[in-house]
């Protein structure tokens, strides 16, 4: 089913793509095209909120930009406050008078999850202020070994990632897109 709300709203791209860890791919989930429509957004996390049983959750905190749309959505869902975390000067932050306190229970979410980089970012910020990490909620669940914590997804997307050394569509010489938002210096 979420995947063919990710085929409706064409989400799910073939080529040759960067990905925010640096990784090279042969595809990519652009999230933001699903997240568009606010009917598609709620009925594919409904399929990760369900997931997450009977796990307390005082506030989602999203890292930006995937996380932003995700957070408030499961938020909602759950009915609970959403925060999301953003760089200034290259280091995630919790800014515009968001608080975690100490102990709360903290659900990380995320439209994609491929390394984690992003979510580790905004778990960093959540831990030093004396937040409980009890998981991360995404829409796509691209990774390819287990997570410190636990991940609820909607649906896990098989697409082959490469480090650029190794990336066969470099040696094939095939132009690479950056369609995420963090930004890379190569």
């Amino acid at each position: 089913m979420v995947i063919d709300l990710l085929n409706e709203s064409k989400a799910l791209l073939k080529g040759h793509f960067m990905l925010s860890s640096g990784k090279h791919s042969d595809g990519y989930v652009q999230c933001a095209k699903l997240l568009q429509y606010p009917d598609k957004a709620e009925e594919a996390l409904k399929v990760a909120v369900d997931k997450l049983g009977d796990t307390k959750v005082d506030k989602v905190v999203g890292p930006a930009m995937g996380g932003v749309i995700v957070a408030y959505e499961v938020a909602r869902k759950l009915g609970v406050p959403a925060l999301f975390t953003e760089r200034i000067e290259g280091q995630m932050a919790l800014r515009r008078g968001f608080e975690v306190l100490e102990g709360e229970k903290i659900l990380i979410a995320e439209d994609v999850v491929t390394t984690g980089k992003s979510a580790f970012e905004a778990i960093k910020v959540v831990e030093d202020l004396g937040g409980e990490v009890v998981g991360i909620i995404s829409l796509i669940d691209r990774t390819n070994e287990e997570l410190k914590y636990p991940l609820y997804s909607a649906t896990k997307v098989e697409i082959s990632t490469f480090d650029e050394k190794d990336c066969p569509l470099c040696k094939e010489g095939i132009e690479i897109e950056k369609p995420g938002s963090r930004f890379i210096k190569k």
